[in-house]
């Protein structure tokens, strides 16, 4: 594989936590672009280096990988709006790149846990009202790759997932504000109008599989295109690994995914 240059970190915002890191590959580009979204449950413990691996793996693959991060529940700012909103302008920030460095026509979306749901989300933008948090993107995935992603933000937000974690993203309860979690959970935007692929496995402790079998029958019920890879004797973060076959199931797909559009 060919060597990757070290990432650039670059803010879209005056918060600590408003930066992305561009990893680069050798070679002129215009470059397909990866977006990398973690998880951690929304909560500000956790950052994005849990998706630094996988930046690296991707830029020594040809890709430019963009790992974003975004104000946290635990952060001034974060949890709803200020967390969609940062993730919304952290993808539109690509498009201020330089130009001849980023191929805005082949963006894709891969996040993990929390992040998948972020990722959803994003790939869920075109449909929102422009009114809303995230509404007229600037810049749109041409696919998503989820990884034992939260689909359903009601069904997470019982016991048992994450904890308190989705009501503390939200403020508010489903029982409290249904409107405001049609607005923010994917399995509710559906359809997406693009691919996605779902990498979930069936050891997974943290969030359930049952979170992606459910989003994959709905999403092919509303007509996307979907693709579920629920894998045995997996856990919740085999799939952020660079060398585990879940990775590999993902890389083996991402040209395809980047000229569905």
């Amino acid at each position: 594989m060919k060597r990757s240059k070290p990432a650039d970190t670059i803010s879209y915002g005056e918060a600590g936590s408003q930066v992305c890191d561009l990893y680069l590959p050798e070679g002129s580009g215009p470059h397909p672009v990866v977006v990398l979204v973690h998880g951690g449950f929304w909560r500000s413990m956790y950052d994005r280096t849990l998706m630094a691996p996988l930046a690296r793996d991707l830029s020594e693959r040809g890709y430019a990988a963009w790992n974003i991060e975004y104000r946290r529940v635990g952060e001034r700012g974060g949890g709803w709006p200020g967390t969609f909103e940062d993730v919304a302008e952290a993808v539109d920030a690509l498009s201020a790149l330089p130009e001849g460095v980023a191929d805005l026509d082949r963006v894709v979306g891969v996040g993990h846990s929390s992040g998948g749901h972020l990722a959803l989300w994003v790939g869920a933008r075109p449909g929102l009202p422009g009114s809303e948090p995230g509404g007229r993107p600037v810049v749109r995935f041409a696919a998503v790759v989820a990884q034992a992603a939260v689909c359903d933000l009601k069904a997470a937000a019982v016991p048992g997932i994450g904890r308190s974690s989705t009501v503390e993203l939200m403020g508010a309860s489903p029982e409290d504000d249904p409107d405001l979690y049609a607005l923010a959970s994917p399995i509710e935007r559906l359809p997406l109008g693009i691919p996605q692929l779902l990498v979930h496995g069936r050891s997974d402790h943290l969030v359930p599989v049952e979170q992606s079998l459910r989003y994959a029958q709905r999403a092919a019920a509303a007509g996307d295109a979907v693709e579920l890879l629920a894998l045995s004797r997996v856990g919740h973060f085999d799939v952020i690994k660079p060398r585990h076959h879940s990775w590999k199931a993902v890389t083996d797909r991402l040209p395809g995914l980047m000229g569905s559009r």
